[in-house]
């Protein structure tokens, strides 16, 4: 505090005792600010120093008492300035600010450093650290996620093609803690399946994820109010996690893991350079090995590490992880058939009756099969692989279905008995292989059509020919026809198709 300062301390006391003036006019008057005006009259009743000030007072002697009451004989150890690093350290924990660590000071030092002083150092100090550490981040508070712009090639020993893995970095904004590891893309399945594995190694979850504008993550980048991608906002739910995306243009917002990048191509991957790798797992294993040491050694300008910080400050405060991981789904619109029926990888799944023919969004994961309309959830499924299956659950029958199913089945039976025995035989043949019939009204009615594109007579045959080796799906009758396999005898192996697969040409293609 300089001379014109230590002028103002007495003036204060004029100002306010003598002219009765109010804090704000006396901030005014002297151009300082309101809480400086109530601190020096705060310290004065604690000093028991009152207006008018005792003669002979100098401005140094009110100095000197307001702010540094000591003796000659103990000043230099009363004013003892604190670990600075420890306060530094200290000030990223939750709910810690510096005038808590000032007091906390004072209690084992009375009569050391003021406020003022103690914060001023405290800004010097923070000054001579690096960079990195100016800014101040509270403990668990945010985890800084990017890729670095090194790859890290590998060959594929049964092509012999090279390949380049991404490298994936994260970071504790608190304790600087680093978590890297290499995938394959930077799609969204790797990316998300990233941040999986970080908050695993971390052993918890942070409050905050802050994302650059990567379009794996973030399919509309905006300053104020990002479109996060429905995956990746799912994901940050299921953690609990809200995803900030970093501003574009604005570096500070990503500065701690732009610098983890830095340490992680400099530390990890450029020592890396002259290995020749066979696979991604393999890189992952020597990034494993070098991450250790990175996080265990010491700051250039700090006595402690990035797992020391790590284990005092952050790991206390992250959120528990979840039971149970995320799992990766995949999105698409659909239609609801009118059997109340949807379609997934070839599997034919049940919803409510009263959503036919409504546009419905499918969210499918390794597991389960969800289908929602205008975001409600209508239908729950355990996925199924098997191919033209169908999976029903007799809840989203209508009431009247019967009823409903008598109709359908006249007009399909109708139908058929005019077209011949055979295929009337092999439309009940369908319906009895299915667990309700009506899974098997879509297949009917396209079997029926077929007699539009191939004719009555061929499809009679095709029918008896499917029933003679047991066939029971539509596509198996259609590739009959296709292949203009009806006519040949059951007694030949050609004459049964062996897939459903459209680019089989039959045995007549090679006579």
């Amino acid at each position: 505090m300089g001379r014109l300062s230590m002028r103002k301390i007495s003036e204060v006391f004029r100002h306010r005792f003598e002219l009765k003036r109010s804090y704000r006019e006396v901030a005014q008057s002297l151009n300082i600010s309101i809480s400086t005006v109530s601190d020096y009259l705060a310290r004065a009743r604690i000093a028991g120093i009152s207006w008018p000030l005792p003669g002979g007072l100098t401005e140094q002697a009110l100095y000197d008492r307001l702010f540094l009451p000591v003796g000659k004989s103990n000043a230099k150890t009363d004013r003892q300035h604190p670990d600075w690093e420890l306060v530094h350290r200290e000030l990223r924990k939750k709910g810690m600010t510096l005038r808590l660590l000032w007091r906390e000071y004072r209690e084992h030092r009375p009569r050391g450093l003021g406020y003022s002083q103690f914060c001023n150092h405290y800004q010097h100090y923070a000054k001579t650290v690096t960079p990195v550490m100016r800014q101040v981040h509270k403990a668990g508070e945010k985890s800084f996620v990017d890729y670095a712009g090194m790859k890290m090639p590998w060959l594929n020993p049964a092509t012999g093609e090279i390949n380049e893995a991404e490298i994936f970095v994260g970071c504790l904004g608190a304790s600087q803690y680093i978590y890297s590891e290499a995938t394959a893309t930077q799609q969204l399945p790797d990316w998300i399946q990233s941040h999986i594995h970080m908050f695993e190694y971390f052993g918890g979850v942070s409050e905050i994820v802050v994302p650059d504008n990567l379009k794996s993550g973030v399919t509309h980048a905006h300053r104020y109010d990002p479109d996060i991608n429905t995956n990746y906002q799912h994901f940050g739910e299921h953690y609990g996690v809200a995803i900030i995306p970093a501003r574009a243009a604005e570096p500070k917002d990503k500065a701690k893991v732009e610098n983890a990048v830095g340490i992680v191509e400099r530390q990890i991957l450029a020592p890396l350079r002259h290995m020749t790798f066979t696979s991604i797992g393999e890189i992952n294993a020597s990034i494993a090995k070098r991450l250790i040491v990175l996080n265990n050694q010491s700051f250039q300008k700090m006595k402690t590490s990035r797992r020391e910080l790590f284990e005092t400050i952050d790991k206390p405060v992250l959120k528990p992880l979840p039971p149970a991981r995320y799992q990766y789904a995949v999105w698409k619109k659909a239609k609801i058939h009118i059997d109340y029926h949807f379609v997934f990888d070839d599997h034919y799944y049940s919803v409510p009756y009263q959503h036919s023919r409504h546009v419905v969004e499918l969210r499918a994961t390794a597991k389960t099969v969800e289908c929602f309309y205008q975001g409600q959830r209508i239908a729950t499924h355990t996925r199924s692989h098997k191919k033209y299956g169908f999976t029903t659950l007799p809840e989203h029958m209508p009431k009247a279905h019967q009823e409903q199913a008598k109709y359908s089945l006249s007009y399909i039976e109708s139908w058929a008995n005019k077209i011949g025995q055979q295929t009337t035989d092999f439309i009940n043949h369908m319906m009895t292989s299915r667990a309700f019939p009506q899974q098997a009204y879509r297949a009917c009615y396209g079997l029926l059509r077929l007699s539009q594109r191939y004719g009555e007579e061929r499809l009679e045959k095709a029918c008896a020919k499917s029933l003679l080796i047991r066939a029971t799906r539509y596509q198996q009758v259609e590739l009959i026809l296709k292949n203009k396999l009806e006519e040949m005898p059951i007694s030949s192996p050609e004459s049964v198709p062996l897939s459903t697969h459209d680019n089989i040409r039959g045995a007549h293609y090679y006579k």
